[in-house]
């Protein structure tokens, strides 16, 4: 009697343990967007999918720096999950390696309307087939400018490497103003980005369809000496991204290059970094003088570019297809703008709009709010020509590698730091431009 008492308690007791449980998801969505804030809009997101489609999805955050080895060792164990949001640099390597799957992507593309997104974007995760993954938003480095100083000064906005040395010409007298700038601390990244940013510009890149190609030397001379340029009209030292905001924000700088995580901050919406222009930290002021350049060019590309990074939603191989595909266009329709609202000041609309309405997207990401301490929409802050130039960067969005499918090769080139080091040797004089093309190209020949 015992026995069948207990059998019966047991029995209740897991049955009970079974209906506490939450059901089991349909999808796993893995996310590296996974502070607090961002994860509980993703998870609203995501309760709003299941609301209109009954699919429920598992949202599960992934350190964006363990990404690469959890997807290898989850596809090695056959536990994928059914959509991942990654960095580009993952997009076509992955769809190589069977991780993702490239056709399911692509249908969801054709489905919403590749020309809806920005070329740029969907250049970057282009196969011979289709696309490996679904372009989600993006960001482009910036140019930043006095737009009043350059206008009391008949000049023009600096988008090419002519303009921006007449402007430094002009607006150069330290201490009060600096005419720029640059990034000369060669360990940190911020130099690597605002470099290849330069580069681009004048369309030198160390790689081709090929491999390895070094840099040519005319374009690359180019370049250093328009870097150097920079340098000379910069404060002596390491300088980095603080510098160049703390400069910025104090109004002793006439352009920098910074990304647009910085336009929040530019309009006195976060207290740990206030613009110091005047005596109040919540102004506007240096909002509403500043312009913005995203695509810029050198002599010898005169369709200049634009530096940018584009993030993706990737079907994998394993799974549940219709399911994954649904969710992913789900995010990227009807719950687009909740999915842009996760980071609106970094989280640029990659899908501008649908067929009825082209400009839908981009209108919405405008009112988004961005700031800490205090909140307001772009749209409120930037007029809505800058507003156009920030999204029109990713038109003309580009990377080393990306076009000939050497993404990985260039990353490790860039993460080598021997670009940075040797630029540095140049702007000081301890080596002439030839000779640092020469070195640059020696040294870089070893990185595989």
């Amino acid at each position: 009697m015992k026995s069948k008492t207990l059998t019966r308690a047991l029995m209740g007791t897991a049955l009970t343990t079974l209906m506490a449980l939450p059901a089991a998801a349909d999808i796993r969505f893995w996310t590296t967007e996974e502070q607090p804030e961002r994860l509980e809009r993703q998870q609203q997101l995501a309760a709003d999918f299941e609301a209109q489609s009954g699919i429920a999805v598992e949202v599960i955050p992934v350190t964006e720096s363990d990404l690469g080895t959890r997807a290898t060792a989850a596809f090695a164990a056959g536990d994928l999950p059914d959509v991942i949001y990654h960095t580009l640099q993952y997009s076509l390597p992955w769809v190589e390696a069977g991780i993702l799957d490239a056709e399911m992507a692509t249908e969801v593309i054709e489905n919403l309307g590749p020309d809806t997104f920005a070329p740029g974007a969907l250049e970057f995760a282009a196969t011979e087939d289709g696309y490996a993954a679904v372009p989600v938003d993006g960001w482009t480095q910036m140019i930043l400018y006095r737009k009043d100083l350059f206008e009391e000064n008949g000049l023009e906005p600096p988008t090419t490497y002519a303009a921006v040395t007449a402007a430094i010409e002009a607006l150069h007298n330290p201490p009060e103003m600096f005419g720029f700038v640059a990034a000369t601390k060669v360990d940190e990244n911020f130099m690597s980005q605002v470099l290849e940013h330069v580069f681009l510009a004048n369309g030198a890149s160390p790689v081709g369809s090929d491999g390895f190609t070094g840099f040519d030397e005319a374009a690359t001379v180019e370049v250093l000496e328009f870097y150097k340029t920079l340098a000379e009209a910069s404060p002596p030292g390491e300088l980095y991204w603080d510098q160049s905001r703390t400069l910025y924000f104090a109004g002793d700088a006439a352009m920098i290059i910074w990304s647009p995580f910085i336009l929040d901050e530019l309009a006195g919406l976060r207290d740990s970094a206030p613009p110091t222009i005047n005596d109040d930290p919540t102004s506007t002021e240096l909002a509403s003088k500043t312009g913005i350049v995203t695509s810029f060019a050198g002599p010898s590309n005169p369709d200049g570019a634009a530096w940018a990074d584009v993030r993706y939603f990737g079907i994998t191989a394993d799974a549940d297809f219709d399911e994954a595909q649904a969710f992913v266009e789900f995010s990227m329709s009807d719950g687009y703008t909740q999915t842009l609202s996760i980071a609106p000041e970094g989280k640029f609309p990659v899908r501008r709009g649908t067929q009825d309405n082209p400009e839908e997207f981009i209108e919405a990401w405008a009112e988004l709010p961005v700031g800490v301490d205090r909140k307001a929409p772009l749209a409120e802050l930037y007029d809505p020509a800058m507003i156009d130039e920030i999204v029109a960067g990713l038109d003309t969005a580009q990377r080393w590698g990306i076009a000939d499918g050497q993404l990985a090769l260039a990353s490790k080139i860039v993460n080598s730091q021997v670009i940075n080091r040797v630029v540095r040797q140049y702007i000081d004089g301890e080596i002439e431009a030839s000779a640092a093309v020469q070195q640059m190209n020696d040294e870089l020949a070893n990185i595989e």
